[in-house]
C-alpha cells in the first residue's frame, strides 16, 4: 500500500473514533457505528453482568416508572454498611477527609432504599444526580426525607439508610436534579437530561425490620 495511503488512514481512523466518543459523526438511525460494533464485542463481562443483576434485583425487591428522560428503579433491603472517612465531615462518603472505615447501620435504622436513574433511550445508569427521597405514609404525611448517596456496588445506585417506625405500604417520592457533568452538543440542540424529574412508587411494602 503506499505509503500516503497509509499516513492518510493513520489520521482517519483515530480522528473517526474521537468523533464518536464524543458524540460526533454519528450513523444514521438503526445504523450501527463501526465503534459500537466493536464496542459490543468487546465489552467487559462486568458490564453485562451489573445489569443483569439490576433487573433481577429490581424485579424481585423493586419496581420501575419512566418519568421524563430516565426509566428509574427503586430496591428495597435492609439497612446496610458502607464504607466512609475515618474523620466524617462535608466529603465522608467520597473518602476526602482521611482513611475510609466500615459504618454499620446505626440503632433504628431499618431499611437501604435505592434509586437507580437510567437513560430511557440507552439504559445507561446516570451518574451526578442530585436525588432526594421522601417514604411518604398512607395519611400523606412524609415520615422521612433524605439525600442520597452515590454507591459504588454491583451496580452504580443511590441510596442511603432510612429508619421506618412500622411495617405497611408506603409511597416513595424521589425528586431527581438536573445532573451536574457538562454535556456534549451543538448550539440549538436540547441538552440531554436537562430537566428536573420527580419519581412516584405507590403501595410500596415496607417490612417492620425488613
Amino acid at each position: 500500500m503506499p505509503r500516503t495511503v497509509l499516513r492518510s488512514l493513520a489520521v482517519a481512523v483515530p480522528l473517526a473514533f474521537a468523533l464518536t466518543a464524543c458524540g460526533g459523526g454519528a450513523a444514521d438511525e438503526g445504523e450501527k457505528t463501526p465503534a459500537e460494533g466493536q464496542a459490543k464485542e468487546t465489552a467487559p463481562a462486568g458490564v453485562a453482568h451489573q445489569h443483569t443483576v439490576l433487573e433481577a434485583e429490581i424485579a424481585a425487591n423493586g419496581g420501575e416508572t419512566k418519568a421524563g428522560d430516565y426509566r428509574i428503579g427503586y430496591i428495597v433491603e435492609a439497612a446496610e454498611p458502607w464504607f466512609e472517612s475515618k474523620e466524617g465531615g462535608k466529603h465522608a462518603a467520597h473518602g476526602m477527609d482521611g482513611k475510609l472505615v466500615n459504618r454499620e447501620p446505626v440503632k433504628g435504622e431499618t431499611h437501604h432504599i435505592e434509586i437507580i436513574p437510567m437513560e430511557a433511550k440507552t439504559g445507561r445508569i446516570v451518574p451526578d444526580v442530585p436525588i432526594r427521597l421522601e417514604v411518604v405514609d398512607s395519611k400523606g404525611k412524609v415520615v422521612q426525607a433524605q439525600d442520597l448517596n452515590f454507591y459504588y456496588a454491583e451496580f452504580f445506585h443511590y441510596a442511603n439508610n432510612f429508619s421506618i417506625p412500622k411495617g405497611g405500604k408506603y409511597t416513595l417520592r424521589a425528586t431527581l436534579e438536573r445532573p451536574t457533568f457538562l454535556r456534549h452538543g451543538a448550539s440549538g440542540e436540547k441538552p440531554a437530561l436537562g430537566e428536573r424529574t420527580t419519581a412516584t412508587f405507590r403501595d410500596v411494602e415496607l417490612k417492620s425490620g425488613n
